[in-house]
């Protein structure tokens, strides 16, 4: 590997590893405040996977013209490093087909994911060409970061493949994760829904979520996710594409076949 990769690699490591070891709060964290749309309450959205952090269903929301996200079709979480037998038996006997890894190569090689039988496991790598500075970001996922998911090259590919592999796994379930399941998987959600046609505050209180989840203080971006950071990266769709849908197309060379197989497959 050339210098500057493994540059890359390790200093991402390294915030991550920052990231998985700073103190969360040891109050009560309370989810942000429903929108009309959500279906599905916390409880039941959360994954009985022991050893995986943040893990939930990304379905139970209505969208704009009425429909409703299915259940049980697309999971969302943390590293699979840790998960525990049971865990796997749970992904498993859901029909778990895909487990894809947004992670950096050298985060999976100190961390790899524990596979549940039956799954194919894909490495869909989203920030391995993002500058040095990108990555020193990382740490406290603000802005940079966020902007780096809609410029970096390499990026628009990763993202898309995984709407791919929930288009073309037609007979079970797929399971997309980072290391904490805050920000390149909370991205990967807010494009998901917001093709599925679910408005724009759901997509914030999804992606809030995270907090909830993982315990984490208002305002801390090691631990939990801050709007802005996620405000920074529509606003880089509209300054690199005009618009999300041409992000879509031109951007993740999404089809108009392949988001309407996407809601023909997601949508009731």
């Amino acid at each position: 590997m050339h210098s500057r990769g493994l540059t890359l690699m390790l200093a991402f490591t390294a915030a991550v590893t920052v990231s998985a070891c700073s103190t969360r709060t040891d109050a009560v964290v309370e989810p942000p405040a429903r929108t009309s749309a959500v279906v599905v309450g916390v409880d039941e959205r959360a994954l009985p996977l022991p050893g995986v952090e943040n893990a939930r269903d990304v379905g139970g929301y209505r969208t704009v013209d009425g429909r409703r996200i299915r259940t049980g079709l697309v999971y969302r979480s943390g590293e699979l490093s840790t998960a525990s037998d049971s865990a796997l038996a749970y992904l498993t006997g859901h029909d778990l087909k895909v487990d894809d890894d947004l992670r950096l190569r050298s985060e999976i090689t100190e961390a790899p994911d524990r596979v549940a039988t039956g799954a194919a496991y894909r490495n869909a790598d989203v920030v391995g060409q993002a500058s040095p500075q990108v990555i020193a970001s990382a740490q406290n996922a603000g802005p940079d970061l966020y902007r780096a998911f809609i410029t970096t090259p390499g990026a628009n590919e990763g993202f898309a493949s995984v709407l791919h592999d929930i288009i073309d796994t037609t007979d079970g379930t797929v399971l997309y994760h980072c290391t904490s399941g805050k920000d390149r998987t909370g991205w990967t959600t807010a494009i998901l829904l917001t093709v599925l046609g679910v408005d724009r505050d759901t997509v914030y209180y999804d992606y809030l979520l995270s907090n909830y989840y993982r315990g984490a203080a208002p305002g801390d971006t090691a631990n939990g996710v801050v709007p802005g950071a996620l405000d920074a990266a529509f606003d880089q769709v509209d300054q690199s594409y005009g618009s999300f849908r041409n992000y879509v197309r031109d951007g993740l060379k999404l089809t108009d076949a392949d988001t309407t197989a996407l809601k023909e497959k997601m949508l009731l």
